[in-house]
């Protein structure tokens, strides 16, 4: 059996995460939501988050999910017999510091913020936008959270708020 590259890597141990299970979900995700594409999730703190969002998006606070698309050139290339390769969508960075905080506020696990976090960090990774899409990526994400059985989504959160 092939041995895979890790999908989610922990920056920080957090007690109370189950890292068995969100890779799991990242693999799920990646069979059913990318269609194959690969992907790769931090789970990582508040003060990295901070950093990363300050240094790519020039906001200083820390946010609770991150999306970095390869861009659409990484996509696909032609591999030896001219057969197409898959490469990464790109990668996602989660604070398990806002991820525990918002599973407090919605009443429930750790595990599923942070899966509800990686699935709207995947879709955002494909090209999803729920700022600018008139409610694509919302429907999409309401339609994979059920799926997935996670609770409310991310989107819906922002919304009914």
């Amino acid at each position: 059996m092939p041995v895979h590259e890790p999908l989610v890597l922990m920056r920080r141990a957090s007690s109370g995460l189950r890292p068995p299970r969100l890779e799991q979900f990242a693999r799920g995700l990646r069979r059913h939501v990318t269609c194959g594409r690969e992907f790769q999730c931090l789970i990582t703190g508040d003060a990295e988050m901070q950093r990363l969002n300050r240094e790519f998006r020039r906001k200083d606070y820390p946010t609770d999910v991150l999306s970095f698309p390869s861009g659409p050139r990484a996509h696909k290339r032609k591999g030896r017999a001219g057969t197409p390769i898959q490469l990464s969508l790109g990668d996602i960075a989660i604070s398990v510091d806002r991820a525990r905080a918002q599973a407090r506020e919605f009443g429930h696990t750790v595990d599923d913020e942070i899966c509800i976090l990686m699935l709207h960090g995947v879709l955002h990774l494909m090209g999803m936008d729920h700022e600018r899409d008139g409610g694509a990526m919302a429907r999409a994400e309401t339609e994979w959270r059920r799926k997935l059985r996670l609770p409310s989504a991310l989107i819906e959160r922002v919304v009914g708020a």
